[in-house]
């Protein structure tokens, strides 16, 4: 998934964006409205954390923007302790959670998790072919019962196709998915990784759909004992 986190406080920005990478996001970060508004039109974000107090105006005013986007992001408004009246505000306008300052960056972490799996109306886990069992909740990964090792990036694009896996994913929405503006990447990058994802996995499954995209292929339903 790829974020875009509106903070004003800079070092609280930064160290909320180093911990969201470390767990495989690609996470673009602005300052203000006017960096936020420039972000919204360039990127497919799957989430924005958003300030409400910038230095430049009221963080809500983002809020139709964003809700003009073509698949609306998820929206965590991040606020002062004392201000209940700006919980509400968040809340009301549109907003899907909103998490009191100063946070643990976990709790962040944990609050997006559950919003992107209400809104998917996903199982915490997904089972796919090759005996795969996909853990969303605990960002782990098991092949036959055995843990699997994957790498960020890996982890990064796996779990956005596990995030919807009914759809096809375009190349574009993984590539925004796996990259933020400072990353570099190779036009074949996003085949090394599903071809890396292949080996771990089993080749069966993640299924190429030639000029559409990737899915993941779910495992088949058990027919029940008679």
């Amino acid at each position: 998934m790829r974020i875009l986190l509106v903070e004003d406080d800079r070092p609280l920005a930064d160290a909320v964006c180093a911990y969201l990478r470390a767990k495989a996001f690609a996470v673009d970060v602005a300052y203000d409205l006017a960096g936020a508004r420039a972000c919204l039109p360039a990127a497919r974000y799957g989430a924005v954390l958003l300030d409400l107090h910038l230095g430049d105006g009221d963080g809500l005013a983002l809020l139709p923007q964003i809700g003009v986007q073509s698949e609306r992001p998820i929206v965590i408004v991040l606020t002062a302790r004392d201000q209940v009246s700006d919980r509400i505000r968040g809340l009301d306008a549109g907003a899907d959670d909103y998490l009191v300052k100063p946070y643990d960056p976990a709790e962040l972490l944990a609050r997006l998790r559950a919003v992107e799996r209400r809104r998917a109306g996903t199982a915490p886990v997904l089972r796919l072919h090759e005996a795969v069992e996909i853990d969303l909740a605990r960002d782990e990964v098991r092949r036959g019962g055995e843990v699997v090792v994957l790498t960020h990036k890996e982890w990064a694009l796996l779990r956005a196709m596990a995030a919807r896996p009914e759809r096809i994913h375009t190349r574009e929405t993984l590539q925004d998915a796996l990259y933020a503006f400072d990353d570099e990447a190779d036009s074949n990058t996003l085949e090394v990784f599903v071809s890396r994802l292949r080996r771990k996995l089993g080749r069966d499954a993640i299924q190429t759909l030639r000029g559409l995209g990737y899915r993941l292929v779910p495992d088949a339903p058990r027919a029940e004992a008679p």
